[in-house]
């Protein structure tokens, strides 16, 4: 939720609250691992939508424009976790998370 919040947060420009349309444009899923300060380590692609490719390099680009993500040096490794990202028909996304 931490990371999701921050996603949004970094990127005003590009993402959108409220109701999730119906369809989605697109549904990229990204794992992120990050070093032990927060930092993005590495993005691995999960998922790469059929259509609207390029929103992957967008979700790629708002992961690194919020990170640090903060200290993760106590929690259990691997610091990973996985994002799935809702793209509207203007190319905004919302953290699926922040949708449960």
């Amino acid at each position: 939720m931490q990371a999701a919040r921050r996603m949004m947060a970094a990127n005003p420009g590009i993402v959108y609250e409220g109701a999730v349309p119906d369809p989605l444009l697109a549904i990229p899923v990204l794992e992120i691992e990050l070093n032990a300060d927060g930092s993005v380590r590495h993005i691995d692609v999960m998922r790469v939508p059929r259509q609207a490719k390029d929103t992957v390099q967008i979700a790629i680009d708002a992961v690194r424009r919020a990170a640090p993500f903060g200290d993760v040096s106590r929690l259990p490794k691997p610091w990973k976790f996985s994002e799935t990202f809702l793209f509207n028909d203007d190319r905004k996304f919302k953290p699926r998370t922040l949708d449960l």
